[in-house]
């Protein structure tokens, strides 16, 4: 039996290691119980040691989130080693209510499976004890040495990791890594991540007094919290949803006449990205056809993660004295993270009205990156999620921040990362109804396992 025979007899037994995994509520978030990722991280132990890993370590930190270490390192020094990534903690659930299914029990609908973490990110810790497995156990070893490492920090951030590199490098080294924390194009349609946009959070309160006071009797000389900071996030934004601090896009490159007929060829429509993010229909759209990848994936955002004044279970008659926001920052490559947040606590006082009092809490959760990916890694790449999907993926840059990826690579002396992932438009993975296509969990696991094959035979670059 090959090991892709192997998967996909043992498919459900992967899936049911998924399920069991995913009913752990592992938030990293602050406010919930960090007992929980104790929990996480002695299950991913337990399935690595099942997966016939060894070497299999709960790394530890003081006051961080654990991480899971585990290898198989007996291919030969001539083969390359594979440091394969994931991470086991996730996000908040967000409004409950509005879950169709239970948060944290797997529950299968149509071709999809629905859970807090099903996709983001336990599905990619899955995929890779699946791959290791799958070798060990039907051909007794595997062609190319691998090392596993699974995040505990990565929702809030990584803000560790310079601390766990530098007490664990040396046990980290590899010729290539694989994080399996990003998805594909669509459903179906097999992707490698070649950029990722960094991102920054503000939290900014705005105050104007001690305490609430009755809006019949103080409304009208009072300026409100409110009212003040919806002036504020106004100005920060033009009517195309622009940000309003120039100097965020000024070094942004424009796309090159290849990236631009490459994102022209995935076909992206304003109807189609409408289907995808499942906009209300007279909702307007920013951009046409590719500029909408580019906006995406090369430029700049600006988004209201959370605001807070008061309560909406039981809003009073009354003038709040604070409001609070949460605000979240995608940069490009034109900007390192301490240079982006100084610019936008510059324009949030610059648009301060009515002198009201503003704090500022921020958080610097990683940058932009870009990898090289005419590396002769991502011909391995290619040809095994050909071989895993039965068709050519596509290169395509993410939205989204990994903090990982750039520091880790330039620890490990800029060794190549292959961004793979589960993920699709509709997996909704910080949101409410996370999902995880349960066609697409499987050629994930067949393409990895056929990954370690091309990179054998690729060799040491």
């Amino acid at each position: 039996m090959t090991p892709s025979e192997f998967a996909s007899r043992n498919f459900d037994s992967f899936l049911n290691q998924l399920k069991d995994l995913t009913r752990i509520p592992s938030c990293s978030w602050e406010g919930f119980d960090p007992v929980h990722l104790e929990e996480s991280a002695q299950k991913v132990a337990s399935l690595m040691l099942d997966s016939g890993l060894e070497n299999v370590e709960i790394l530890r930190i003081p006051g961080v989130h654990p991480y899971i270490y585990g290898d198989w390192l007996h291919a030969g020094n001539d083969k390359p080693t594979i440091l394969l990534y994931a991470h086991h903690d996730v996000q908040p659930p967000m409004r409950e209510e509005l879950w169709k299914t239970p948060v944290y029990e797997p529950t299968i609908i149509g071709d999809r499976i629905y859970a807090r973490g099903i996709a983001d990110d336990k599905a990619g810790i899955l995929v890779h004890l699946a791959s290791v497995a799958s070798w060990l156990k039907s051909d007794g070893k595997i062609p190319v040495n691998v090392k596993v490492i699974i995040e505990g920090e990565e929702e809030i951030g990584s803000a560790h990791l310079m601390q766990f590199l530098g007490q664990y490098s040396a046990k980290m080294q590899a010729d290539v890594m694989v994080l399996a924390d990003v998805g594909n194009y669509d459903t179906g349609i097999p992707s490698l991540t070649v950029s990722l946009r960094g991102l920054v959070t503000l939290q900014v309160e705005v105050k104007v007094m001690d305490h609430p006071l009755h809006s019949g009797l103080y409304g009208g000389p009072i300026p409100d919290p409110t009212l003040a900071l919806s002036k504020i996030l106004a100005g920060l934004v033009d009517d195309q949803g622009l940000l309003t601090i120039p100097e965020l896009y000024k070094n942004v490159k424009p796309l090159t006449a290849t990236e631009k007929a490459m994102m022209t060829s995935l076909g992206m429509t304003k109807s189609v990205f409408r289907d995808q993010a499942a906009l209300e229909p007279a909702v307007d759209i920013f951009g046409e056809g590719y500029e909408i990848l580019e906006k995406m994936w090369r430029q700049p955002s600006l988004v209201v993660n959370s605001i807070e004044s008061g309560s909406r279970k039981a809003a009073g008659n009354v003038i709040m004295d604070s409001v609070w926001v949460k605000l979240g920052l995608r940069t490009s490559a034109s900007i390192s993270r301490d240079q982006a947040l100084d610019l936008l606590k510059k324009r949030i006082l610059e648009l301060k009205p009515w002198n009201v009092s503003i704090s500022f809490t921020e958080e610097k959760r990683g940058d932009y990156w870009m990898t090289d990916s005419t590396h002769p890694y991502f011909e391995a790449a290619r040809q095994a999620l050909v071989k895993g999907y039965g068709k050519e993926p596509v290169y395509i840059g993410s939205g989204g921040s990994i903090p990982f990826a750039g520091p880790f690579s330039e620890a490990l002396g800029n060794v190549p990362a292959l961004l793979t992932g589960i993920e699709d438009p509709y997996t909704n993975a910080h949101s409410e109804n996370e999902s995880l296509h349960l066609g697409d969990f499987k050629k994930a696991i067949i393409s990895q396992i056929f990954l370690f094959e091309e990179l054998a035979q690729t060799g040491k670059v």
